[in-house]
């Protein structure tokens, strides 16, 4: 059965968008068939992220006001075989498209892909709840930082009246070390403030990282392309085993490499 999952967060700066296309990746991998809706109007990440900004000739917008199909505004990820990318509108009015719209749009897309991932804008304005209306469930992105948290925690508030079908966290670069010497949060303690599950733990990696910057493909064996590879068997199962941030930082080599980490 298709899923349509918003990817939402309280704050900018999280890595909502990064997160949302390696998980697109990692589930195309998985042979899951998969399609990113750039639902972020205006910034367009999506498109920057995988090197798709100079293919684009239909977007979103184009295909809610009967300009092209739907299939003539996707496009093919040059990395993922079973990948693809509904593209945001560069320069719009972001109230024009409205929810009915998107929903329609989300739909459609169903009948032809087993996953729809919807990146959603940061924040709680508009934007936000067309893109929520139109999933069946979410995945809020934080950090283990309060602000986020506290951003995270009005998220999850504002998700509880659409009667979503399943609403989980992804603890985004998280920092084993801090973790394990007391500075940081857990998972268990952002379960415990938020009051649901989180699904994934992505630790605060490079191969990550870099996406955002220089749009190259998350390295395959590192430790962030594992941890959102359990993320993404989560999302597929359920449940399932969820990345530990604290294992290399356990036992004395663990407080060694605490000690590196924090004066580098």
């Amino acid at each position: 059965m298709s899923r349509a999952i918003v990817v939402t967060s309280g704050k900018g700066g999280v890595g909502k968008s990064t997160l949302t296309v390696t998980i697109g990746r990692i589930l195309s991998e998985m042979d899951k068939k998969t399609v990113i809706v750039d639902a972020d109007f205006g910034l367009n990440n999506v498109d920057l992220l995988m090197k798709m900004e100079n293919s684009v000739v239909y977007d979103i917008v184009d295909v809610a006001e009967n300009r092209c199909r739907i299939s003539q505004a996707l496009l093919k990820d040059n990395e993922s075989k079973n990948l693809f990318v509904m593209p945001s509108a560069h320069a719009y009015d972001k109230s024009a498209l409205d929810g009915q719209s998107l929903r329609a749009i989300v739909t459609a897309l169903k009948t032809r892909f087993d996953f729809v991932l919807i990146d959603s804008p940061a924040g709680i304005e508009y934007g936000f709840h067309r893109a929520v209306s139109s999933a069946d469930e979410a995945l809020v992105v934080t950090t283990p930082h309060l602000s986020a948290l506290l951003d995270a925690e009005k998220v999850v508030k504002l998700l509880a009246p659409y009667e979503l079908n399943k609403i989980t966290v992804a603890l985004n670069r998280a920092r084993g070390d801090m973790e394990k010497s007391g500075d940081a949060v857990s998972r268990l303690e952002v379960e415990k403030y938020l009051g649901i599950n989180v699904s994934g733990v992505i630790p605060d990696d490079d191969s990550l990282n870099v996406i955002s910057t220089t749009s190259v493909v998350a390295k395959r064996g590192s430790d962030g392309y594992n941890a959102v590879s359990m993320l993404c068997k989560y999302l597929i199962n359920g449940s399932g085993e969820i990345y530990d941030a604290t294992k290399r930082y356990r036992g004395v080599l663990g407080a060694i490499k605490r000690k590196i980490r924090k004066y580098i």
